[in-house]
């Protein structure tokens, strides 16, 4: 496979993640106890930590791509094994 394919890759899995992972370790302003803004929607976040959101999605599309890589080569999940209607 080349680097350039492997690169691609990673990008597809780190934007996925970064999307997938949006949910998770944020809290809104009534869990953290602080009063909200005139208008704000009850589920918006109290700080978003831009920084550490993208290093936690970058962390998770490259062991995701790693997986994907090492299925590559040794060929463990194949189309064949995914065709579930023959």
């Amino acid at each position: 496979m080349k680097w350039t394919s492997i690169s691609a890759i990673y990008f597809l899995f780190f934007v996925a993640s970064a999307f997938v992972l949006l949910p998770f370790g944020v809290k809104t302003h009534e869990e953290a106890g602080i009063e909200k803004v005139p208008g704000q929607a009850d589920s918006a976040p109290h700080r978003f930590d831009l920084k550490r959101h993208l290093l936690k999605a970058a962390l998770l599309g490259a062991i995701l791509t790693a997986a994907y890589y090492v299925n590559y080569v040794n060929g463990w999940i194949t189309a064949e094994d995914l065709d579930f209607y023959n």
